[in-house]
């Protein structure tokens, strides 16, 4: 199969869809791969790397779209390239097409087939190529709340860690899921306050397993949020509907009672945010302020650390990939039930019955 590695084009995104180990496993397999010039090198692959791997060079997105079948991306198709994609694409990446129709209807018009990281899972209810990406988000989700709380920054000027004779801050943590719960272990590890708010009692079971006293648990009702989000100084959203929009816990009335110079991170971004207030930023812009509260809605967080990102995501990615192009996309996901639950876009129709209610688009199985 040809395979197609192009350059990401999101704001400030340096990951890459395969690094140039995971190139030489499919040339080794008998596939061509093409990549773009300079697509690895804000994760630290060469274009010389790729090639010692066997990989063609392309000088331009277009010519990786051009000639391959299968593309492996990291982040969704910007619209500078909904010109690039056609029907006989198979396009493997993260798409978050909840609150995004017109990305969405994109994809359709193009007639290819999408098959979205997001929605694959695994034998235990996981999924298994979200949890990289939601392990890195978590984990800096708390450095970028700190920095956010940093006076020059719009914060309230706290330290999360406190210092002797100095309470610590109180990181208010939404969601025990994977990104909540590396969003506590960080917090914990600065020396914060923190607490969980689920309204799973397994999920917050799990949060006491872990982390013992040291973090406070709370069921997720309305007056338990309100009541402290208006005692913290650092909100970390953390909550996820597989496929769906994030339900919006934060109201705006809740956020009115927050402290002026309190921070809201809302890792939930990609699916809509969890916050009434939230929209997405970027790296080059990451937050605005609103009823005095700093909000910081990056919807590609992991891209500022690609290094590391890249490399967590193509561990778990690389089998997939694999999969795709030895079986061609049908008869792995016939094969995978798993991975069929990432299928999302085919043939002109929406194939996720979760996406498809949360777009308010009919669902079309794959027949």
């Amino acid at each position: 199969m040809r395979v197609g590695i192009p350059r990401e084009i999101k704001n400030h995104e340096y990951r890459v869809g395969l690094l140039p180990a995971g190139v030489g496993e499919l040339v080794a397999r008998g596939h061509e791969v093409f990549v773009e010039r300079g697509a690895g090198l804000g994760a630290g692959a060469r274009d010389a790397d790729y090639r010692a791997a066997g990989a063609t060079l392309t000088d331009s997105a277009r010519e990786v779209f051009d000639a391959a079948e299968l593309i492996v991306k990291v982040k969704e198709p910007q619209p500078e390239e909904f010109a690039h994609l056609r029907a006989e694409h198979v396009l493997f990446t993260y798409l978050h097409l909840a609150p995004d129709p017109q990305q969405a209807r994109a994809l359709m018009d193009a007639g290819l087939t999408a098959i979205a990281y997001e929605t694959v899972t695994d034998a235990h209810g996981g999924l298994p190529l979200l949890a990289p990406m939601s392990e890195v988000a978590g984990r800096m989700s708390v450095q970028a709340g700190a920095h956010c709380l940093e006076k020059a920054a719009g914060g309230r000027g706290v330290l999360l860690g406190g210092v002797p004779g100095v309470e610590p801050g109180h990181v208010v943590v939404l969601g025990a899921g994977t990104v909540g719960s590396n969003a506590a272990m960080i917090a914990l590890g600065v020396g914060a306050r923190v607490t969980v708010i689920d309204r799973s009692l397994d999920a917050l079971r799990r949060s006491v397993n872990r982390f013992g006293t040291r973090a406070a648990t709370l069921h997720a009702s309305r007056e338990a949020i309100a009541r402290s989000l208006a005692d913290a100084d650092l909100v970390i959203g953390a909550v996820l509907v597989p496929g769906g929009n994030a339900p919006k816990l934060v109201t705006r009335e809740m956020l009115v009672a927050m402290r002026a110079g309190s921070v809201i991170v809302d890792v939930a971004i990609d699916q809509g945010g969890c916050c009434e207030s939230s929209r997405a930023t970027t790296h080059e812009a990451p937050t605005y302020v609103e009823q005095d509260v700093v909000h910081y809605c990056v919807a590609n967080m992991p891209g500022a650390v690609a290094r590391s990102a890249t490399q967590a995501l193509n561990a778990a990615t690389l089998p997939h990939v694999l999969a795709l192009a030895d079986k061609g996309w049908r008869q792995a996901l016939t094969d995978d039930a798993h991975l069929a639950e990432g299928l999302n876009v085919h043939a002109g129709g929406i194939a996720h019955a979760e996406v498809a209610d949360a777009l308010g688009m009919a669902h079309q199985a794959l027949a």
